[in-house]
């Protein structure tokens, strides 16, 4: 990673953020100072913290939608109404294949 380079030959993705920190860590006597930095590039390659506020909205979504079903609403109209949208960032669906041949 450290290169810059991706495996297409260009800028990976997360460069900028392993720039920002290799000049933190260049300037400072003590690389606690760089805590930040190395936290942005790590978030960056890792997505965890994006993974964990996503687990958070769902599992909210599931228990607002199991309280309304409790109330007597159909299971459809709950999930109808609040349906959680993915915007894309993290794809779940790398390792299966639909069998669209």
């Amino acid at each position: 990673m450290a290169s810059g380079f991706s495996y297409t030959g260009g800028r990976s993705r997360c460069f900028a953020y392993w720039q920002e920190f290799q000049k933190c860590y260049a300037q400072v006597d003590a690389p606690q100072e760089c805590k930040l930095q190395a936290e942005d590039y790590l978030e960056c390659l890792h997505h965890r913290k994006e993974i964990a506020r996503a687990n958070a909205v769902k599992a909210e979504f599931i228990k607002q939608a199991e309280h309304q079903a409790k109330e007597g609403r159909k299971a459809s109209d709950v999930l109808a109404e609040g349906v959680i949208v993915g915007v894309g960032l993290i794809r779940r669906d790398i390792g299966t294949s639909s069998g669209g041949e």
